[in-house]
């Protein structure tokens, strides 16, 4: 059965409800917002702030105060027929007030409120029926520059609150006066709003500049961040190259080492399956933790079996770039000695890197490549002198010196990067023969840019 009229519905009363409270907490909330001496602060840009400016701006400021207190002390005395001390109390504090808005906008503005009041009532039997009224022509000017400068530092809210209260204090008193006058409210009322929306639009403007500069950084440091992880990935998946062919190798002598053997005993051949089938799974293992590294690009070009290069490949890699146009000299000091595969790999990759960044960064330079091959380990030295074309802009983060140091601190080495003294720029890098003690922290020698600009 259907339930029909007014006893089928429930009352809407959520819009009421919510007007009579937010009308309840009205006092609350003018009290919190109009009943303080604090200037909210400003959100902090990267330039200049505001309050740097303030010096200049001040000058200014005080300036057109000082004037505005002049003619206002005139008008009060001439025009409104008010003692020279009442004058001179009322248009000077009214200037005051307009200065001290520069910090303290709240109070500066119940300041100039309350002087309008007062002058209001204290000349309305005097004042010149042809004279604005009941705000002076120097009073409309400070008020609005007082909500200007509220609207600016403080929320839109309290600005809005002090708006409305300036106008109805207004209103207020042109409504009750014993004679005509010349009534000013109907011009005062653009002005005033004029400033609020002038001063709520600079507080936006500074609001999202500000905002805009946090996601700056924010985006700089992920950018950052991002670059790192790709870095490692890539050093993940050339060191899995590297470790997938050992394992390989041992699979394979293990295999076939009891063939080599007359008549290999049992424990022999038992030992060698054990080295087979523990290398057959750590390769397994290596593959299925490590693998998911390749990225689809490697996969579509078919890279992703490709030996990684080693050192005895550098003469190659040199003399690519000799081709393409730069000067390159190499030089190799000591004994070479059997290195790591993935000292190898990263002394290659760190020598690529610095060419890299010389040819894309310094147009026209000479590079010059040193390998010194010690007991201890193997130090490389990639200089190049300052550029003869113009250097083009760098987009972005690079990853070649974050590169750099990633592979050092895997190895335990040190890294140094700056710029030399005849305005070139020069790569330092030592890595250990052991390889396997912990990466230390890496010194910085020289300052290095946040770019790979050599």
């Amino acid at each position: 059965m259907k339930t029909g009229g007014w006893r089928g519905r429930r009352p809407q009363l959520g819009a009421p409800l919510r007007g009579l409270r937010a009308l309840r907490r009205l006092p609350r909330t003018l009290r919190e917002d109009l009943c303080t001496t604090r200037g909210a602060p400003l959100p902090r840009l990267p330039g200049p702030s505001w309050l740097d400016w303030l010096p200049a701006f001040g000058t200014l400021w005080v300036l057109t105060a000082g004037f505005l207190a002049a003619f206002a002390v005139d008008s009060l005395h001439g025009w409104h027929g008010m003692d020279d001390g009442y004058a001179l109390l009322f248009g000077g504090g009214e200037a005051v007030a307009l200065v001290v808005a520069m910090v303290r906008p709240v109070p500066a503005w119940w300041a100039v409120t309350l002087v309008m009041v007062v002058v209001a009532r204290a000349s309305e039997a005097n004042v010149d029926p042809d004279v604005a009224f009941p705000w002076t022509v120097e009073g409309i000017a400070t008020q609005s520059g007082v909500l200007l400068l509220l609207a600016f530092r403080h929320r839109l809210r309290v600005a809005v609150e002090a708006l409305v209260i300036t106008l109805v204090a207004g209103v207020a008193c042109a409504g009750f006066v014993t004679r005509p006058h010349n009534f000013d409210v109907g011009r005062a009322v653009p002005v005033l709003i004029t400033a609020v929306v002038v001063g709520a639009a600079l507080r936006g403007r500074w609001v999202a500049r500000a905002e805009l500069a946090e996601q700056e950084v924010l985006t700089a440091e992920e950018r950052a961040r991002r670059t790192l992880l790709e870095e490692r990935s890539r050093i993940a998946r050339e060191l899995h190259d590297v470790v997938a062919h050992h394992m390989s190798v041992i699979s394979i002598q293990a295999q076939v080492a009891p063939h080599l053997v007359e008549n290999p005993s049992d424990e022999l051949r038992e030992n060698l399956a054990g080295i087979r089938e523990n290398a057959v799974e750590a390769l397994a293992e290596l593959r299925r933790v490590l693998g998911v590294l390749r990225s689809e690009e490697a996969l579509a070009h078919g890279t992703r079996h490709a030996p990684q290069p080693t050192l005895d490949r550098l003469d190659e890699l040199i003399g690519k770039v000799r081709d393409a146009g730069v000067e390159v000299t190499a030089e190799s000091t000591g004994t070479p000695r059997p290195l790591a595969p993935g000292v190898e790999l990263s002394a290659y990759r760190i020598v690529q890197e610095a060419l890299s960044n010389a040819m894309r960064h310094a147009p026209g330079a000479a590079v010059r490549v040193t390998l010194g091959h010690h007991h201890e380990g193997l130090t490389l030295r990639i200089t190049n002198s300052a550029p003869t074309g113009p250097v083009p802009r760098s987009p972005g983060s690079g990853h070649g010196l974050l590169g750099m140091r990633e592979r050092t601190a895997m190895l335990g080495g040190e890294l140094a990067t700056g710029y030399a003294p005849d305005g070139g720029y020069e790569v330092t890098a030592y890595l250990p023969a052991d390889a396997a003690r912990p990466a230390t922290t890496l010194p910085t020698l020289a300052p290095a840019p946040a770019k790979d600009t050599p």
